[in-house]
C-alpha cells in the first residue's frame, strides 16, 4: 500500500530522520518511536494554544499507512482541530521522504491527540482567551 503525494504546504512542526537506533534488524522504524515523534509535534501548536504547559491525555486516532525505514526524512504538520474549556484536540500528518535515485514522497501516518493545559501544579487549567 503506497499513498504517494507531495508534501503539504506550510511548514512542518518537526522533521526529523531516523537513525539505526530507532529501527529493528531489518531497518524498519519502531512504531513506538513514531508515536513518540507524533506526539512531540502535537504539542507544538497545543501549547501554543494554550500558551504554556500540557499533557498528553489522550490518543484518539492512530494509523500508519506506510512503513518508514531508517534514512527517510520525515516531516510532521499538525493542527488545531477544536479546542474545549482545558483541552486541544490536535491532527498530526506524517509524510516520509525516501531519498532514493528520485525522491519520492508518501504519507506513512495520521494521528488525533488531545492534551489539556496545565499548570504549574499540573492540574487542569482554562485556555486563555484567543486574542481578539
Amino acid at each position: 500500500m503506497t499513498d504517494r503525494t507531495c508534501l503539504p504546504d506550510g511548514m512542518p512542526m518537526l522533521r526529523v530522520m531516523p537513525m539505526p537506533a530507532d529501527a529493528n534488524i531489518h531497518g524498519d522504524v519502531f512504531g513506538g518511536w513514531i508515536m513518540a515523534q507524533v506526539d512531540i509535534a502535537g504539542a507544538v501548536p497545543a501549547a501554543r494554544r494554550a500558551n504554556g504547559r500540557v499533557a498528553t491525555v489522550a490518543v484518539t486516532s492512530f494509523q500508519f499507512k506506510n512503513a518508514v525505514f531508517v534514512g527517510d526524512l520525515l516531516s510532521f504538520y499538525a493542527h488545531v482541530l477544536k479546542t474545549g474549556t482545558t483541552s486541544i484536540t490536535v491532527e498530526v500528518e506524517v509524510y516520509a521522504e525516501r531519498m532514493r535515485l528520485e525522491t519520492e514522497v508518501v504519507k506513512v501516518t495520521e494521528a488525533t491527540l488531545v492534551y489539556v493545559a496545565t499548570g504549574e501544579d499540573r492540574k487542569p487549567r482554562p485556555l486563555p482567551p484567543l486574542p481578539a
